[in-house]
């Protein structure tokens, strides 16, 4: 007599418990690999305050800024909910960048005595009622309050961590680096300021957000900026952006 062998289903297979055969695979969903949309996104900015910036070795401190200024100037033009908070402002680490605020004016700054903003319940208040499991992190130290930060949301409430690589700064070039790594082998997904600009705009046919985007790569993208203002203005004979004094022709010196 023939024995009958168990079905044996792989992970993605869903099996008929009255039957051998497989019904078919059903497509795992793996979140990680979802674009970042301005709907399924929220920002947070963690402790982007001057003395915690005067210990920034890992990126060039202007850069940061820029960064960090650009960076929520796209949470902005998209609408993604955003949230500040500091740590011992007026004991240690002074006011957030004026810049950084003049983007939300009317935004609270959460304030903190923990280096882990998770540990303060108004943060974790915050997030949960922006509704958005994925946090987009730009913060001071990488090391220290980016690192424990993203472990926690993502140990405790199942967050997932994007963090922003050049919006984020560390005390040294490997303090940030071995932090970056430790947080990408727990799961967190690194990304750039620019690159989370570009996947909220995902296609240039999106004219509600295509102008205010172009702006913004002019004044803070550097090369990628003075290559659309050449596009612009040489290839398309758009006007200049900026009103100047008459330009003179060449008058050849004598010899």
């Amino acid at each position: 007599m023939a024995t009958v062998m168990p079905a044996r289903c792989g992970t993605r297979d869903v099996c008929d418990r009255t039957s051998s055969k497989p019904k078919g695979k059903q497509k795992m969903s793996n979140p990680k690999t979802e674009v970042l949309t301005p709907l399924n996104s929220q920002l947070i900015f963690i402790d982007q305050q001057p003395q915690m910036a005067f210990g920034v070795q890992s990126i060039d401190r202007q850069t940061l800024k820029n960064n960090s200024v650009a960076l929520a100037k796209a949470a902005k033009i998209f609408n993604v909910p955003t949230t500040f908070t500091t740590v011992e402002t007026e004991s240690f680490s002074g006011h957030t960048y004026p810049e950084l605020l003049a983007v939300f004016p009317d935004a609270p700054l959460l304030e903190r005595t923990s280096m882990n903003s998770w540990d303060d319940q108004k943060v974790r208040d915050a997030l949960k009622r922006n509704g958005r499991n994925k946090i987009i992190v730009s913060g001071l130290w990488t090391e220290v309050c980016n690192t424990t930060f993203a472990l926690s949301a993502m140990n405790d409430a199942g967050y997932e961590i994007y963090m922003v690589a050049d919006a984020s700064g560390g005390t040294t070039k490997e303090a940030h680096d071995y932090a970056m790594q430790r947080m990408i082998q727990a799961g967190v997904v690194p990304v750039t300021w620019q690159q989370v600009l570009l996947e909220w705009q995902r296609d240039w046919k999106n004219r509600d957000t295509y102008d205010a985007v172009m702006e913004l790569v002019k004044e803070h993208s550097g090369a990628y900026g003075m290559g659309v203002d050449y596009a612009y203005t040489m290839v398309h004979k758009a006007p200049e952006r900026v009103q100047h004094g008459p330009t003179l022709a060449p008058v050849a010196a004598s010899v």
